[in-house]
């Protein structure tokens, strides 16, 4: 299974998710510069947080109209596996591969610190090591975080089971709607989460809850490929 790692102007979660993978399940990873135009070697893209293009105009508003977005774009609708993470699922957002948009934290302030985190959907590619329901434990580090999106659309998302992550225990701290932590596509290939995985991935560092974010996607690919080659 081979990884791109998306860098931006302004990224500096980027190590971190390049470490992860190739620590946690030790598959090919490449950094993937933003103005690439052809992604069609990989198999999982990994948008990773940061401050991508200084965080002027809107957070993501910028990265969403690099090159490379185009084929994330293309990758996504081939099925394949897309990840982003802070200000990744910014980007996700203002690119439209995924619902709602982050806003300015309630408080308007920088929050960096532990959050638990409700697994709700435990069957998509990046959560099926886990148990649905579930709590574990994943740092946030953001300023806009408050996941924002209308009536309508969060219908939409909990019939259609696109919720993936909650904060629990009463511990939203940003103000997001329905306590959303992170999101889906309908197709379920898509996620973007504001907590980060890639930073949970060994006990040293607080928590190593967010190792099997990655077993998880290995897992997903690996049966796929299965399924591939025997049918």
């Amino acid at each position: 299974m081979k990884f791109a790692v998306i860098v931006f102007p302004g990224s500096n979660c980027d190590i971190d998710c390049y470490k992860a993978v190739e620590e946690t399940i030790g598959q090919s990873v490449d950094y993937v510069w933003h103005t690439a135009t052809d992604l069609s070697a990989y198999d999982a893209i990994l948008v990773p947080g940061g401050f991508s293009f200084g965080d002027y105009l809107r957070c993501g508003a910028i990265a969403r109209f690099a090159p490379v977005m185009n084929e994330v774009v293309k990758a996504a609708e081939a099925g394949k596996y897309v990840l982003g993470i802070c200000n990744g699922f910014q980007i996700l957002t203002e690119a439209g591969l995924l619902p709602g948009a982050l806003l300015r934290n309630r408080d308007l302030k920088f929050l960096c610190h532990q959050s638990p985190l409700e697994v709700v959907n435990a069957a998509t590619p990046f959560t099926n090591q886990y148990a649905p329901g579930e709590v574990i434990s994943i740092p946030i580090a953001h300023g806009e975080g408050n996941y924002y999106c209308d009536d309508e659309t969060l219908e939409s998302l909990r019939a259609n089971n696109q919720i993936v992550f909650r904060y629990a225990n009463g511990g939203n701290p940003n103000g997001s709607v329905y306590d959303i932590a992170g999101v889906s596509n309908e197709r379920g290939n898509v996620v973007g989460m504001m907590p980060h995985p890639e930073r949970a991935v060994d006990q040293i560092l607080g928590s190593e809850d967010g190792k099997r974010m990655f077993t998880s996607i290995l897992n997903a690919w690996r049966e796929q490929h299965d399924a591939a080659v025997n049918s």
